[in-house]
């Protein structure tokens, strides 16, 4: 019989309240269907140990160890899609090694899908941290900057340019555009508003900006940032995008890894025509769980027999 371990966080199975609905639905209907399901503490330390220990197929909450019979799973940005991937989530997974054509993409579905996300996302103006209630009055044609927090291990492993490199390249430009900073929500480091305050004491053009992200969005020329899912955001409401750091959402976007190749990079984002609808739409509709679908239970387990497992309840 077919088998499968959850290595979740430990503070999660000491109080199952706090079990994300994905898992449930998944641990529940996996044992409805006949499946031995265990349930186990996440430690990277020991895990692929115990993935040799045994002949069950892992599945590693906000995973990235590699192993014939793991999948890494984790949020993909915005509920209720889920990465379930053998290399890792987000950044770390191996929707970055694959192709994106949008002239491959069906658009009679891709259009109503990328209008359901923004109806979920832009509408109301909800992001995946709160977000200000108030409209903020932000310059139009602005170049909006999304900052990450340092202390973030992940985002600091796949960084190109770090937080101060990214701004200070804006700043060599020559472009008289509005730069609008919008520090991170749970970046509680003093350092970083003492920059951010510096800079704007001497560029005319900064504006630092604790505003909701659709309005910034709402308003801008283009998005930088290094990773984050704002990124996404922007793309649902069809803003060109620059990445300084190592993501899976690059095909829609302009990849920079040096302050010197930020001008280039900003001038041939704002000049491309994305296919933003279809991009969304391959990510999250094909390359991703929707753990919001009846059929979540069925999708899962194609995943997994695409890996070669023998599922047999």
């Amino acid at each position: 019989m077919s088998g499968f371990t959850f290595h979740l966080p430990g503070s999660v199975l000491r109080n199952r309240a706090e079990m994300k609905p994905y898992y449930i639905k998944l641990t529940e209907g996996l044992v409805t269907r006949g499946y031995a399901v265990a349930l186990v503490p996440h430690d990277r330390e020991t895990l692929l140990d115990e993935v040799a220990a045994s002949q069950s197929f892992h599945i590693v909450d906000h995973g990235k160890q590699r192993h014939p019979r793991v999948l890494n799973t984790g949020i993909a940005y915005v509920y209720p899609f889920w990465n379930l991937d053998p290399w890792g989530i987000r950044a770390l997974s191996s929707i970055a090694g694959k192709h994106f054509d949008a002239h491959l993409v069906d658009m009679d579905a891709a259009l109503p899908f990328a209008n359901r996300l923004r109806k979920r996302w832009v509408a109301p103006r909800r992001s995946r941290y709160d977000q200000p209630a108030r409209v903020a009055d932000i310059p139009a044609d602005c170049i909006a900057v999304f900052l990450q927090s340092e202390g973030h291990r992940d985002v600091m492993e796949t960084c190109f340019l770090d937080l101060r490199q990214m701004v200070k390249a804006l700043l060599a430009r020559t472009d008289p555009r509005p730069i609008v900073i919008k520090p991170h929500p749970r970046d509680c480091d003093p350092t970083t508003r003492r920059f951010l305050n510096r800079i704007a004491g001497r560029d005319a053009r900064i504006r630092i900006a604790d505003a909701n992200i659709h309005d910034i969005l709402v308003q801008a020329a283009v998005c930088v940032t290094i990773n984050s899912a704002v990124g996404v955001e922007a793309m649902m409401q069809g803003v060109a995008v620059v990445l300084c750091g190592q993501t899976d959402f690059h095909h829609a976007a302009v990849t920079v890894k040096t302050a010197a190749g930020m001008d280039a990079a900003i001038l041939q984002a704002i000049a491309t025509d994305w296919q933003h609808d279809a991009f969304l739409y391959w990510y999250f509709g094909i390359n991703c769980l929707n753990a919001g679908k009846e059929t979540l239970v069925d999708d899962f387990l194609e995943r997994v027999a695409a890996t070669g497992y023998s599922l047999t309840p």
